[in-house]
């Protein structure tokens, strides 16, 4: 619960783009049980009735695998759920640290849009060549890019948000962005550390 308190949005821009990740994810998650299904079924099929699924591999490379992480971008951003070095950046002067992660998101945001185009054009050339795998299933390519355009887009406009409202929280008296939860610097017991 209280990650979800934290990571609430801050604003309307925010509040959007969390619904729009919201169904992002709940797609990604089906994706996610699809991929177990087929191989649960394939794999019975395989080794009780000696009939294995000649389609399997090739829907999950092709389109679950895709669905599954570029659907889940986004919303991983959002939750700050991606790897970060942060150690110094609670260290920072607040103007200084807004302006760093800032820049930060403002280079990631001309990297994933780069990206974001990229897929569009290979998803639009895949559509109107009706290029297709050559395996026992011909499925169409454009779907496995379309997917990549959707999530990288998504992950586009988070990106650009967090650029503009940490230049702005420069200039604010409070955040204008979701920020990370403060590190938990308790001890910790137990034979893990749990």
């Amino acid at each position: 619960m209280r990650a979800m308190e934290e990571n609430a949005p801050v604003n309307g821009v925010s509040a959007l783009l969390a619904r729009i990740e919201a169904v992002l994810i709940g797609a990604s998650g089906l994706a996610m049980a699809a991929i177990m299904l087929i191989v649960v079924m394939d794999v019975t099929l395989r080794y009780i009735f000696a009939a294995p699924l000649t389609w399997s591999y090739s829907l999950i490379g092709l389109y679950l695998s895709g669905a599954v992480f570029f659907l889940a971008l986004s919303d991983t951003l959002h939750n700050h759920g991606h790897i970060a070095l942060d150690v110094f950046v609670p260290l920072l002067p607040r103007p200084v640290r807004h302006l760093a992660q800032g820049l930060g998101y403002g280079a990631s945001t001309l990297f994933v849009g780069a990206m974001t185009m990229l897929g569009y054009t290979q998803a639009r050339d895949a559509f109107l060549f009706d290029n297709r795998v050559a395996e026992a299933v011909a499925w169409p390519t454009w779907i496995a890019y379309a997917l990549l355009t959707v999530g990288m887009a998504t992950l586009f406009l988070r990106c650009g948000f967090r650029t503009v409202f940490h230049l702005a929280s420069i200039f604010s008296a409070r955040d204008l962005v979701e920020l990370p939860a403060p590190p938990d610097t308790n001890p910790k017991t137990g034979e893990h550390g749990e």
